[in-house]
């Protein structure tokens, strides 16, 4: 493919290079190939993309200018993405029902639709055009999905979830599974909360490998469309996920969390339940939220605080046994007090 044609495709601007150059693949910054395309945001790596041997790098507008022929984008991040699929174009799945797929006969399933060998569609279920199933998912009874659905191997949607347009559930994810209710009697044991209200997952929605997003016993689970959800993150019974938001690998989300639009809660994040995050808010790495958190905040640690406090505690952790030492010193009546006299 030539450099003009994958510039064309971007919306990207040609500089320092000939449009003819052709490009067969992409890569890494540090281990591209000549013939390969990368990118560079961030002017850190300034040096490594003046070194590379990619023969085009995707840049900022106001990048500094390489040897190398550039494309300068606004978003070099985002065009790369999308010159990855124009070189690796996902698998395709012939449409048709593999003769170990079990389907209800009351399901509806609409247009060219691929039906792994095992499936499961569950009586009443609803599936829009172009859904691809792949083996062992299971589908509920009295489910309705939207067009466009892909579920990999072992994904699960439980009885009555709906789901939009455009969603995707990676290996082993779970919609709809039971919330964690429990009540004790006057004996100590734990008698089951039952959880009948279901899921609802909007459009453009993406739940990747070994996730659960359970279902609630008196309200209902709600992700808002264009949310995008690592691998093995709980989302509690009855919360509520925003739109355009991003859950990173082990974020956990207690009962009832609402989360706003626009919301990063980066790896290993624990809130509590009943917390309010707002929109546009940044959690960094296992900080644990046990208060709301307002609009816009970028908050880290355990409790979680605004992120610049938090790094002056992380600055002084290392000293407080030296800190600890000579407060003690200070105390009436020590040892370091009465030499001073």
């Amino acid at each position: 493919m030539k450099l003009l044609q994958i510039a064309n495709a971007l919306g990207a601007r040609i500089e320092n290079g000939s449009p003819d150059i052709a490009i067969t693949g992409v890569a890494g910054i540090e281990n591209a190939a000549h013939g390969q395309i990368t990118f560079v945001s961030n002017p850190k790596y300034a040096s490594a993309a003046r070194s590379t041997r990619a023969s085009a790098v995707i840049v900022t507008e106001d990048f500094p200018a390489l040897s190398t022929a550039m494309l300068r984008s606004k978003n070099p991040y985002l065009a790369f993405a999308h010159a990855i699929a124009l070189f690796h174009q996902p698998p395709a799945y012939v449409s048709g029902i593999h003769p170990t797929a079990v389907i209800d006969a009351s399901a509806k399933v609409g247009k060219n639709a691929h039906v792994g060998p095992y499936v499961v569609i569950s009586e009443n279920v609803e599936i829009g055009n172009n859904a691809v199933l792949l083996a062992h998912v299971v589908i509920y009874r009295k489910v309705t999905i939207g067009d466009n659905f892909f579920a990999h191997a072992h994904a699960v949607v439980r009885e009555s979830c709906r789901l939009g347009n455009n969603v995707m559930l990676q290996n082993g994810a779970i919609v709809g599974a039971d919330g964690f209710g429990f009540a004790k009697d006057d004996t100590g044991r734990w008698h089951k909360i039952l959880q009948p209200m279901p899921a609802l997952i909007g459009d453009d929605v993406e739940i990747q490998a070994n996730s659960c997003i359970d279902r609630a016993s008196v309200s209902e689970t709600r992700i808002g469309s264009g949310t995008k959800i690592d691998n093995l993150v709980q989302v509690g019974h009855g919360s509520h996920i925003g739109e355009h938001s991003l859950l990173a690998s082990q974020v956990g989300l207690a009962g009832s969390t609402e989360v706003g639009n626009n919301v990063i809660l980066t790896g290993q994040v624990g809130v509590v339940g009943h917390c309010k995050i707002g929109d546009g808010a940044i959690v960094t790495p296992q900080s644990g939220v046990a208060n709301d958190i307002a609009a816009g905040a970028i908050v880290s640690g355990a409790p979680a605080v605004d992120h610049k406090l938090w790094l002056k505690y992380s600055a002084i952790l290392s000293k407080l046994p030296e800190m600890a030492k000579l407060i003690r010193s200070l105390k009436p009546g020590t040892t370091e007090d009465t030499k001073s006299h």
